[in-house]
């Protein structure tokens, strides 16, 4: 299904010395304060106010300003040095979790004052990420993207299962405050690691207005026709996916085996994306968005297993061969996206991408409860599931898609 071959990628030991090292610590280090955030924000609200419509409007506050300043973050960072960029935007999140870990440790929590410090982390989220997306191929070299993102996805899944474990032990012995003052230190640590990187970027080609800027990023991002087609299965990937895994998951699997079988659910499927993650630096695909998609139907597996089953140990199984899949999915993507895209013009086009891709996952999570009523929740998530996979492999109808190359 797959075609590898040795196309010379730089040994990893000696991609980690160059450039692009500092920029693995950083990102690995970032990484592991956003995956402690997510669950040392939700425990410490909770455990402050004990109002689950406080954590809510949290929640709703740090990800609207993502989703509206998202296009804008795609245009800075490809009109000034994305290694800029990253520093700023990680000496500012410290900040705003040093400020939150201040007003938990001295119980002056007030839900007005943390909402707003998470609509500021949410709006700088929006110049990070395009950042982030945008400068791997600064660092490597072509040949090297694969290898790259795979690397980076390794560290991703290994502090995806680490850092939520250490942000509850955190909450749990020192409380709230004290594990958002230990994220504040990484964003720190990240930044540090940044400023570590040589020549990262280009130098600043600031000379067009910002909206001329984003009208040139949406016609350089129309005019790939292989990329639209995918930003649209990657949105109906979303519609069919997220929110029936995210809320029928856990109501089915708990369901029949309580919350632990829910828990062992995620932390297997974690592995298949680790194990993945590793094996994929070691091969190179040469059609990459073909055998992503390939590959990425398997992420759908587990909603069968939902709607067939239900049972914690089936849906564990196929959890663990849909996180092989989705990391060679994502992986091939952003390999793709990165070699072919203008390098100018990159962290616009991931705007977009992003953009268009993240709509569908609020519509998606308020859809399925209702239709769940309705139909029920295991037949919704056999139907998704199946839907998933329709729309996973339907770009392949597209010439361009089937057969690109890097």
């Amino acid at each position: 299904m797959t075609d590898t071959a040795s196309a010379r990628p730089t040994p990893v030991r000696s991609l980690l010395k160059g450039r692009f090292g500092w920029f693995f610590v950083g990102r690995t280090v970032d990484l592991a304060g956003s995956s402690m955030t997510t669950v040392a924000l939700a425990l410490a609200v909770l455990q402050a106010s004990g109002s689950a419509a406080d954590l809510g409007i949290v929640l709703a506050a740090n990800m609207i300003p993502t989703l509206v300043l998202l296009l804008v973050g795609g245009a800075v960072a490809d009109r000034v040095r994305r290694r800029t960029v990253l520093i700023v935007t990680n000496l500012a999140t410290a900040a705003t979790m040093a400020v939150l870990a201040v007003i938990l440790i001295t119980n002056h929590y007030d839900l007005s004052v943390v909402a707003g410090l998470a609509l500021v982390n949410g709006g700088v989220s929006a110049f990070s990420q395009p950042a982030l997306r945008g400068i791997v191929p600064e660092l490597v070299e072509r040949h090297d993207l694969q290898r790259a993102n795979a690397l980076l996805a390794s560290s991703q899944n290994t502090v995806r299962i680490l850092g939520p474990m250490v942000a509850s032990v955190l909450v749990a012995t020192v409380g709230g405050g004290w594990a958002l003052a230990a994220d504040a230190a990484t964003y720190l640590l990240a930044a540090a690691a940044f400023t570590r990187i040589p020549g990262a970027s280009r130098p600043p080609a600031a000379n067009k207005a910002l909206w001329r800027d984003l009208v040139d990023g949406w016609s350089v991002f129309r005019s790939m026709r292989w990329v639209v087609i995918m930003t649209i299965s990657f949105a109906l990937v979303n519609a069919f996916n997220v929110g029936p895994w995210n809320v029928l998951g856990p109501q089915v699997v708990s369901g029949n085996d309580g919350a632990v079988g829910w828990g062992t659910v995620q932390t297997v499927r974690a592995v298949g994306l680790l194990v993945m993650s590793v094996v994929a630096v070691k091969i190179v695909l040469r059609r990459p968005l073909r055998d992503g998609r390939l590959w990425g139907t398997l992420a759908g597996v587990p909603l069968l297993a939902v709607g067939l089953s239900g049972d914690a140990w089936i849906v564990a199984a196929a959890a663990f061969v849909g996180g092989l899949g989705f990391t060679v999915a994502a992986i091939t993507w952003e390999s793709t996206l990165q070699a072919a895209v203008p390098e100018e013009s990159l962290s616009r086009v991931a705007a977009y991408d992003d953009l268009l891709s993240y709509l569908a996952i609020p519509l998606s999570q308020l859809a399925v409860g209702p239709l769940a009523a309705t139909y029920g929740a295991k037949k919704v998530s056999l139907v998704c599931g199946i839907a998933f996979m329709v729309v996973c492999v339907a770009p392949l109808l597209n010439r361009d898609v089937r057969n690109l190359r890097t």
